[in-house]
């Protein structure tokens, strides 16, 4: 039998799997038997079975023969049987990955209570740099300390939200079982709540049947503010303020200002939405805010029954007893139930009252005007807690309120609108023809108003001065920070930014305030950057306006649509150079400059450890402050479990710190002197080989035959579409699904392809050793290969060839094929061990759910063969479809 020679067999190896982890994915695996048994028969159990071993065995021994028993197994499923197999391993790989998630936690947990300070935990960065640098530099560097995650709605989470909420009950049995494992009248409970949810999994519809609306988008990511981010975050700063200073923590104020400041574009982000309207942009802070107000107000009842400190141990102040005077006369009924309730009890009565205000703020019942009044009532209690003795009440639970409001106010997130420049092109070609593509004839209607008369708006025209209405109206309601970002996608020129200057002035002639972020997503537009913000920035009115904001720019970078637009290796390459000199232009022109990362949650999407991820920026960029998106199912991976809600946090607290404390930038300067050139000259060797890839003549009809993509757009995940606009072809094809079916198909393209050639020409010239010095010198580098590493990992030719096949295009199939095992082969010799081999825990993760994987791609391989012949198009499409999800679980990424 002859052996596919770029197959990598897989030994199987149990006992490489650590016991706890071990015992709850067997018993969720024996739960899912039983639950398919009693649902389809034992028939079903031995059909997912035998493709099961049959999977096993062709990684064991990756022979055309073992691939071909895979093959007619597939092939002799009808397609009713086939989708329910799909299910079966759908629903497995989701079990498996809930039951990783709960072994992350117990290790952490386990991690926390064990006195020696857990690795990149905030403990550990005042320690290391109490160490390095001494106490008075560190509180420095936590003074520019800021982490700004901007979640946004792109769709990447294949998951519907009640299959969600099924696996969030069995990851609380899951802890339950934790809590008594001991107990066998609850364990046996326990198991048959997992039957019984597994159950419902098995019965519930895997894939949506409407497209989720904008709103709908805005509920799901609040429901992890409401899990998570509200009640995790005062213990991100309490850790922080315990490792300062442990002996006085919660007896004092703490030694650090708040840190943490979210974003959101779910609900502004219309670039090629046409369902992001004014009026949802409209709607989206009014249901943050109804959550963070109920939040702010059950926090404040909570504690209020806790502070039952009584006026002859704890006198209070004359403010207090002033403020609370004052809310009784707003509050009259509640403050004569309070004297009742609670007579002899200052603090607790306050603070009821504080939340009767709250109630009356959600419910537009007058209350609290703004966030700072608030703050001002929760810091008087302090006060007059301290003053009578008792710093423990004044900050403890008290602090964790406050730091609540600080950092989520009354709407959790600022919202950012984002929209394309050609939308506002096409608009002031409508208003004022002349001045659309003249930066000083906007920057002057911007500055010195419009015309008296213009043209008739068309539609588009109008929607696009009634979003910048409803930021005015936002601002007016919730404060001005509240909504003020406006992002310009696919910025080009000068005249894309002062654009909506322009228009902002027309829509809100008594002024909006306005951060106009400039969006550079392709490598010419990258490159060319400086020169875009140069002549921003000697416009006349920009110039008295960057004087009037603190001499503050924001720049945003989108690391997809490059990767897509050059490839992988290119992008990387030319974001760390555009990183590095628009460090150098901030310098040069005295401005402050944001750097805003638009990360995707791919690799190829620039994805990826975000620890990391700081660690590798160029010098200069990085200085306290860290902008960056979180995207769909990046969200719920990071953020919906409170436990790794917090590791991702101080992770990400430590990487940014340790990279902007005194010396990391000289010696990052250094290290770049030596290498940048390597890396440009790999990047442009990549760029090339890339660009011949993609223009090759039918490159875009083999793509649509090989990958899933027609099918993925029929999925649902969003409310977007996934092209902008009507048109057909890669350039009108977003970065998501361009990655996604990539990754569906198992060839992963974008996060390798151009690496091996590259690679390959530069050790021929230079030498092999100049890259292995090269990655264990450099931090860039490393991550590059790193990132590599896991893409080529997750990439698998041995089932990835039988979709090729189907674009009957041996000339780009063949180059494909080439490239990944010279790319394997190059990368290999640059860490001198096989993949991921300094990773080995997450290559047996990845190793050990390939066959599961495969079962899936060989049936989705099967079906979209003959989609694409054109028969059995629903029942086909209907598996496919389904095994889309099943791969995505298995990879643990879409997009």
């Amino acid at each position: 039998m002859d052996r596919i020679p770029y197959a990598q067999a897989v030994r199987r190896d149990p006992e490489q799997v650590p016991a706890p982890l071990r015992r709850v994915v067997r018993l969720l695996g024996d739960v899912l038997g039983e639950v398919i048994s009693e649902a389809g028969g034992q028939e079903l159990l031995a059909d997912v079975e035998r493709l099961r071993r049959a999977c096993i065995d062709l990684r064991r021994d990756p022979t055309e023969e073992r691939r071909s028993d895979v093959e007619t197994i597939v092939a002799e499923l009808p397609p009713v049987r086939a989708e329910a197999v799909a299910r079966a391993f759908t629903l497995w790989f989701q079990l498996t990955n809930l039951a990783e998630e709960h072994y992350r936690v117990g290790v952490l947990a386990a991690e926390g209570a064990r006195e020696e300070v857990v690795h990149e935990s905030l403990g550990a960065l005042v320690a290391e740099l109490d160490a390095e640098i001494g106490r008075p530099a560190l509180h420095g560097l936590l003074e520019r300390l800021e982490l700004h995650p901007v979640l946004t709605a792109h769709p990447t989470e294949a998951r519907r939200r009640s299959v969600l909420d099924g696996l969030q009950r069995i990851a609380g049995e899951l802890a339950r079982l934790s809590d008594h494992v001991s107990a066998t009248a609850a364990a046996g409970d326990i198991r048959r709540r997992l039957r019984e949810e597994v159950a419902i999994l098995w019965r519930t519809e895997q894939l949506r049947r409407e497209r989720p609306s904008p709103l709908d988008e805005v509920r799901r990511l609040m429901a992890v503010f409401d899990t998570s981010l509200f009640t995790v975050l005062p213990r991100i700063y309490r850790d922080l303020d315990a490792a300062l200073s442990p002996d006085d923590v919660g007896a004092r104020p703490p030694a650090f200002r708040p840190f943490l400041r979210w974003g959101s574009w779910v609900g502004g982000d219309r670039d090629g939405n046409p369902r992001v309207t004014a009026d949802v942009t409209r709607q989206v802070l009014d249901i943050h805010a109804d959550h963070v107000l109920r939040g702010l107000e059950n926090a404040a009842r909570r504690i209020s029954r806790m502070l039952s400190a009584s006026d002859t141990s704890t006198p209070p102040s004359g403010e207090i007893e002033q403020r609370f005077d004052e809310l009784a006369a707003e509050f009259p009924a509640a403050a004569e139930a309070a004297r009742t309730r609670m007579p002899g009890e200052p603090h607790r009565r306050m603070l009821v009252l504080v939340a009767e205000r709250i109630l009356a703020t959600r419910r537009g019942e007058g209350g609290y005007r703004a966030p700072e009044d608030l703050i001002d009532d929760i810091a008087a209690l302090q006060r007059s807690l301290a003053a009578g003795g008792a710093s423990r009440l004044a900050y403890g639970e008290l602090q964790h309120l406050l730091w609540q409001v600080e950092t989520f106010g009354f709407h959790f997130a600022a919202l950012e609108v984002r929209q394309h420049a050609d939308v506002h092109t096409r608009a002031l070609a409508e208003l004022a023809p002349w001045a659309k593509q003249d930066p000083a004839a906007l920057d002057a209607l911007a500055t010195a108003g419009w015309p008296e008369e213009i043209a008739e708006p068309s539609a588009s025209t109008q929607e696009v001065l009634a979003t910048l209405r409803s930021m005015g109206e936002l601002q007016r309601r919730f404060g001005v920070d509240a909504c003020r970002r406006y992002v310009v996608s696919f910025t080009t020129s000068a005249a894309d930014v002062l654009a909506v200057r322009a228009l902002a002035r027309l829509a809100v002639p008594d002024g909006l305030t306005l951060d106009v972020v400039p969006l550079f997503e392709t490598g010419q537009d990258i490159a060319g950057a400086i020169d875009v913000l140069n002549d921003v920035l000697d416009q006349p009115g920009e110039a008295a306006r960057l004087e009037g904001d603190g001499r503050r720019v924001e720049v945003m970078l989108g690391y997809s649509d490059s990767a897509k637009d050059v490839g992988f290796l290119a992008a990387n390459v030319d974001l760390y150079i555009a990183q590095g000199r628009l460090a150098a232009w901030a310098d040069e022109r005295g401005v402050e400059l944001t750097l805003f990362h638009g990360r995707g949650g791919a690799l190829a999407r620039g994805g990826g450890p975000a620890g990391r991820a700081v660690r590798s920026q160029a010098p200069g960029s990085l200085t306290g402050r860290l902008k960056v998106t979180e995207q769909g199912e990046v969200i719920l991976n990071r953020y919906r479990n409170q436990a790794l809600a917090r590791r991702h946090v101080e992770q990400l607290a430590h990487a940014v710190v340790h990279s902007s404390r005194p010396g990391v930038e000289a010696d990052a300067v250094a290290k770049e002197e030596r290498y940048l050139p390597v890396a440009e000259q790999l990047g442009e060797v990549a760029r090339q080989h890339y660009r011949d890839l993609v223009d090759a003549e039918g490159f875009t009809d083999f793509f649509e035959q090989v990958t899933p993509v027609a099918e993925l757009s029929e999925l649902r995940l969003g409310s977007r579409p996934s092209r902008r606009g009507s048109q057909d072809g890669l350039a009108s094809l977003r970065a998501i699904p361009w990655v996604f079916a990539w990754a569906q198909n198992r060839v992963n393209l974008p996060g390798w392809y151009g690496l091996g050639t590259a690679l390959e020409q530069v050790a021929d010239e230079r030498g092999i050793d100049e890259l292995r010095t090269m990655r264990d010198e450099w931090p860039f580098f490393a991550t590059v290969i790193e990132s590599a590493e896991l893409s080529l990992v997750k990439a698998d030719m041995l089932v990835g060839e039988r979709y090729l096949e189907l674009g009957q295009r041996d000339d780009l199939a063949g180059a494909i094929i080439d490239e990944y095992i010279r790319s394997e082969r190059m990368v290999r010799e640059v860490t001198g061990g096989p993949l991921l081999g300094e990773r080995e825990l997450l290559r047996r993760a990845v190793e050990l759910r390939d066959p599961y994987v495969d079962a899936l791609s060989f049936l989705q391989a099967r079906f979209l063969a003959e989609l694409r012949a054109g028969s059995g198009a629903q029942e086909a499409s209907e598996v496919v479809r389904l095994t889309v999800n099943g791969i995505a679980a298995g990879l643990q990424n879409t997009g």
